[in-house]
């Protein structure tokens, strides 16, 4: 399996972290998993990077019978005992255990950035139905508040070559053989709690951060605790991370 280094170590320690640290998903992505994805009873989804399953619960609530993609382990037991309902797979998008045309929907969330790639592509294209969608949904950091900006500069400095969504690298491929886009939307979205959830542990959950030798772990760590002590908006019992949910869909022709 093709799995960048990066999530197969950062994931791997992280796991626990990236379950408290993440957001969930605005009402507007159930909307969009229903009237542009097409997911409802009876139809069949692959949830490709599938992670802990954080967005597990909106594929549920469209009544469609989900199969979840993972190819790292410590991942997929946060998934499985969390979903005991679900079938998860080992694999990863350019290598998917399944038939040809066996689901209606293909959806990667918070994870194509991951594996954008036209061979990751062709694999699902492959696994879809004629006609069935791929759906790309990200929940992304708003920038234009000035300590969410402050704290990505933080993270920026730590990173090296890990793909990310805020790069647009992954744009790159597309237009798509056999995929034709239904077009993006954008949604307002937040994750609300302690800054210790919010905040603090959203950056150790970040792949590359969570990779680090626990000395510059602790370092980090202690950079957006200086952030926190230094914005007043931080420093209430209840903080509001703000986020836009990008969502994406492509048909397979």
């Amino acid at each position: 399996m093709s799995v960048h280094d990066s999530a197969t170590k950062g994931y791997a320690v992280g796991a626990e972290t990236y379950v408290r640290g993440r957001p969930g998903y605005p009402p507007e992505a159930s909307e969009w998993l229903r009237d542009v994805v097409g997911l409802a009873p009876g139809r069949r989804v692959l949830d490709v990077g599938s992670g802990t399953g954080k967005f597990l619960p909106l594929l549920r609530a469209s009544g469609a019978d989900l199969i979840a993609l993972e190819p790292v382990a410590a991942m997929r037991r946060q998934l499985s005992q969390a979903n005991p309902d679900v079938e998860v797979l080992a694999g990863a998008a350019d290598s998917i255990p399944l038939p040809n045309a066996s689901v209606d929907a293909v959806v990667c969330a918070q994870a194509f950035h991951w594996f954008a790639t036209k061979e990751a592509l062709a694999e699902m294209r492959r696994v879809l139905k004629p006609g069935g969608v791929l759906g790309l949904i990200w929940n992304v950091r708003d920038e234009t508040v000035p300590w969410v900006a402050a704290l990505s500069d933080i993270t920026d400095a730590l990173n090296a070559d890990t793909p990310r969504y805020r790069t647009g690298e992954w744009r790159s491929v597309f237009p798509a053989d056999g995929l034709r886009e239904l077009g993006e939307r954008h949604a307002v979205n937040s994750h609300v709690g302690p800054a210790d959830q919010v905040v603090v542990a959203r950056t150790l959950s970040v792949s590359f951060i969570a990779a680090l030798p626990q000395e510059q772990q602790q370092k980090a760590e202690q950079q957006v605790r200086d952030l926190i002590a230094r914005t007043p908006e931080l420093q209430t019992p209840e903080v509001a991370f703000p986020y836009r949910t990008v969502m994406i869909a492509f048909a397979k022709t």
